[in-house]
């Protein structure tokens, strides 16, 4: 009996050590209450970001002929000419390019989901880690597309050329 209460209050000792230690290495690195009072903090809030509309970035597209990281969601891009454009990082989610032109485009990293690219011409375009989940590739030209880490989830590439390498189920 003696064995148990001792090794009990061993337990209960070590329990409470470990836990100040604990408590007091989560305390070290702090910053002191004087330390915060003494150094008055000031914030600094980072200039919002400005909210472009899709028709104003659908323009910009369409004379400059790039729009990086730029908001396309449901833009009407039905056989305009793309040719070398650079919409890399660009949110073309449901945009309707069904016979565009997208020949030697940057649409490196895109999000492309739900996109209508039926019938577009996207020969030697660069489509590296673009999301392609459930767009519409159907009769798609992507002859020589870099598509290395694309996600091609639920796409419709019937009837599609497709690169080499790429098998279409």
């Amino acid at each position: 009996m003696k064995k148990s209460i001792s090794q009990t209050l061993t337990n209960l000792i070590l329990t409470t050590v470990c836990m100040v230690l604990v408590v007091a290495f989560s305390l070290v690195g702090q910053p002191s209450a004087s330390a915060q009072t003494e150094t008055p903090s000031i914030t600094t809030q980072p200039a919002p970001a400005p909210i472009t509309s899709v028709a104003e970035n659908v323009r910009r597209l369409l004379t400059t002929n790039e729009c990086v990281s730029c908001n396309l969601i449901g833009a009407t891009l039905k056989d305009t000419n793309l040719a070398a454009a650079n919409l890399e990082n660009a949110n073309l989610q449901n945009a309707d390019l069904e016979r565009a032109i997208l020949q030697g485009s940057n649409l490196r990293g895109a999000n492309l989901q739900g996109a209508d690219l039926g019938k577009a011409s996207i020969i030697g375009a660069n489509l590296e880690g673009a999301n392609l989940y459930d767009a519409d590739l159907e009769k798609a030209n992507l002859t020589n597309a870099n598509l290395l880490g694309a996600n091609l989830t639920g796409a419709d590439l019937e009837d599609s050329i497709n690169p080499q390498g790429i098998i279409v189920q």
